[in-house]
């Protein structure tokens, strides 16, 4: 039986009319400037309820299970760039998952219930210059001063960033084992000691903000950390599954829509006395992407039915990650290769696709991070020497 009903259909077509309407028409001006109105966008979609699908009633959410904020992130990978359905998604289902299981009522009243409406802009602070996929490096560090935390530190790639109102942030708060000595304090951003120091210059996402964030004395109520102190890392990990799971799912329909583009492009292209798509090697390689891109779709829902259902799905998730992005950067190359010289141009959309994408096998966790969570969940790590 299915897992897909007609509340599902629903949500997809509403995110579809959202993105045709209030994105899609808007995206090269976006891209050219760097940066998109977070805040009227973010608004706009948190009329349409597309921040709180699976988050509690209580605080404005549906209340409605994680399968339908894969439908919707789905239907966002209609949107003709990856920088703005990115940071829908860090809204979504990066820096708020957490919040909405661990934090208090209290916590949840201030910035989950006024994220969910989209009348605030959040972001997730785990990276710094020296701790991206090595999540337990970080150095930013929280130290207890009575009722508050005094922050010091910075983060790095902030998604978000420079019009955040608030950071879900991962942060030192003991000198003790790098796995059990880290926290998630929420920062205000307009917090006396927060510099947004640059809009970062990227390869692509460029619609979507970045920012470097320094931290100079940052003081924070305890009340603003997110459940016990020293689970950080733990709850950070629980967070990344809904991410993986959330980027994977993004990706499937951009990738089908290069695909398809591809095949009308070079159907009408000529060359030789025929169609670019005549040429066998070019229908056999567009037939063999779109079988690959199928399958992710069939493991990204595999791993959806399985998490809603209680299972833990750390492996499955990131096989997903890895194969989305490993196909983002195939898919895009491929079938940049057929537009020949028009695929070289930066306003072709399969150009901004081969940009894009890239990033997928880096942010999140790189490939390389994947890979070893599901060598260590398979087993197949090697045996360390005794000494």
């Amino acid at each position: 039986m299915s897992m897909w009903t007609e509340e599902h259909d629903m949500i997809r077509k509403t995110v579809r009319e959202f993105v045709n309407k209030e994105i899609n028409p808007y995206v090269d001006e976006w891209e050219a400037e760097g940066i998109f109105p977070a805040h009227e966008l973010f608004k706009k979609a948190g009329d349409l309820g597309l921040f709180g699908l699976s988050r509690p009633e209580k605080f404005g959410g549906s209340g409605l299970d994680y399968s339908y904020s894969v439908a919707a992130a789905e239907e966002l990978g209609r949107c003709h760039c990856g920088g703005v359905p990115m940071a829908i998604g860090v809204q979504s289902d990066m820096c708020t998952p957490a919040l909405s299981v661990f934090g208090s009522d209290e916590l949840r009243e201030e910035f989950l219930a006024p994220s969910i409406a989209g009348d605030v802009v959040g972001c997730l602070g785990v990276s710094e210059a020296g701790a991206g996929s090595d999540v337990a490096s970080l150095k930013t560090h929280a130290r207890s001063d009575g009722d508050d935390y005094i922050i010091n530190g910075s983060k790095l790639w902030i998604t978000n960033g420079m019009q955040a109102d608030w950071m879900c942030a991962l942060v030192n708060t003991s000198e003790g084992a790098p796995h059990k000595n880290k926290s998630i304090i929420i920062i205000p951003m307009d917090t006396k000691g927060v510099k947004r120091a640059r809009k970062l210059d990227k390869l692509g996402m460029r619609s979507s903000d970045t920012a470097e964030i320094y931290f100079d004395d940052v003081r924070v109520p305890k009340r603003n950390r997110i459940g016990e102190e020293g689970a950080g890392f733990f709850y950070q990990m629980l967070q990344f599954q809904e991410e993986r799971l959330w980027g994977a799912a993004n990706m499937i329909m951009g990738l089908e829509g290069a695909v398809q583009d591809t095949i009308e492009y070079t159907s009408n292209r000529k060359a030789f006395g025929k169609s670019i798509l005549d040429n066998q090697v070019v229908h056999y390689r567009l037939a063999e992407l779109s079988s690959e891109v199928e399958s992710l779709r069939a493991l990204v829902y595999r791993a959806t039915e399985l998490y809603v259902s209680g299972k833990d799905v750390t492996r499955l998730a990131s096989m997903a990650k890895l194969k989305a992005g490993r196909l983002g950067r195939e898919v895009s190359d491929s079938c940049l290769q057929f537009w020949g010289g028009m695929g070289f141009m930066w306003e072709t959309r399969i150009a901004r696709l081969y940009r894009d994408a890239r990033l997928v096998s880096i942010g999140g966790g790189a490939d390389e991070i994947m890979l070893s969570i599901i060598c260590k969940l398979d087993g197949t790590l090697p045996k360390k020497k005794k000494a």
